[in-house]
């Protein structure tokens, strides 16, 4: 992962949200002088993710710290492993350990549920893709997460695409009139972003094809059967995408339908941390 300044600051402000004025657990007991070792230990099965950030975190909390590293983000791991050791001033390891955790936890359980999800839609040619239900101010180290386990980021924001979901076509007064807005807008405000438009029923589908102005058609909600129509409908001109009530039961069902894209909330906001842990090396 390519540490931004913007992922500077989020560390930071974890550390400050954190440490506050002071590890005073390890201050109270620990020599300022006392140095050692730590290991990072892999406690369940998954996939590694956070190696980055969790260096950021140690340089944040103290440069001095050395990380000797034996593994990569987006390696299977297995319980037993050691990613990495540490070696540096006692206090300091121990002031910067749980946020090294808190992120690696986090982004690895993300990446091992987005794995298991890419491997079972291997052979359709279907993309996987999140979605923006993400921990607030959280989302870079998420989405990298699902990109480490192999799926695809749609848009981060709701700046980098155009998504016009049932609500704003309520709001707007139908599918037509949202689809013209959009395109008006972009226009009066100079701008060059994809317009995805989400559909509800088969009807909606051919209400988009008669239109056009759109660039992915989102079959939201839809069974399997109403995909395979829809995508035969949509024949090819647009991109197409299925979202809403997909599980990982019915994924292949889903993926075999035709449709270019599958989104997974779930990814983001439905999965549990890995079990990891950092201790103390006793010689």
């Amino acid at each position: 992962m390519i540490v931004t300044e913007q992922v500077e600051k989020l560390v930071a402000m974890a550390l400050k949200e954190d440490v506050g004025d002071g590890d005073h657990s390890s201050l109270s007991c620990i020599s300022p002088e006392a140095r050692g070792e730590m290991k990072l230990l892999v406690k369940q099965d998954g996939v590694l993710c956070g190696i980055d950030v969790a260096r950021e975190v140690l340089r944040q909390v103290d440069s001095s710290i050395q990380m000797e590293q034996f593994m990569q983000d987006g390696d299977e791991i297995h319980k037993g492993d050691i990613v990495f050791k540490l070696h540096g001033p006692a206090c300091s390891m121990l002031t910067a350990e749980r946020n090294v955790l808190n992120f690696m936890q986090r982004m690895s359980g993300i990446a091992t549920m987005t794995r298991e999800y890419v491997d079972l839609v291997k052979g359709t040619g279907v993309t996987l893709l999140d979605t923006r239900k993400t921990t607030p101010n959280m989302r870079i180290f998420e989405k990298y997460a699902v990109s480490v386990g192999g799926a695809q980021n749609h848009r981060f924001g709701l700046y980098d695409m155009m998504m016009l979901k049932d609500n704003h076509i309520d709001f707007a007064g139908g599918i037509e009139k949202a689809i013209d807005a959009a395109n008006e807008y972009q226009k009066a405000h100079h701008l060059n972003l994809k317009i995805e438009i989400e559909t509800r029923s088969l009807d909606d589908v051919k209400r988009v094809m008669a239109h056009g102005g759109v660039h992915r058609i989102m079959f939201d909600n839809f069974t399997p059967a109403q995909i395979v129509e829809g995508v035969k409908l949509v024949d090819h001109q647009y991109e197409t995408e299925a979202s809403g009530g997909i599980v990982k039961e019915t994924l292949r069902d889903y993926a075999a339908a035709g449709v270019d894209f599958i989104s997974v909330g779930a990814f983001t906001h439905h999965i549990s941390s890995l079990d990891l842990s950092l201790k103390t090396v006793i010689f």
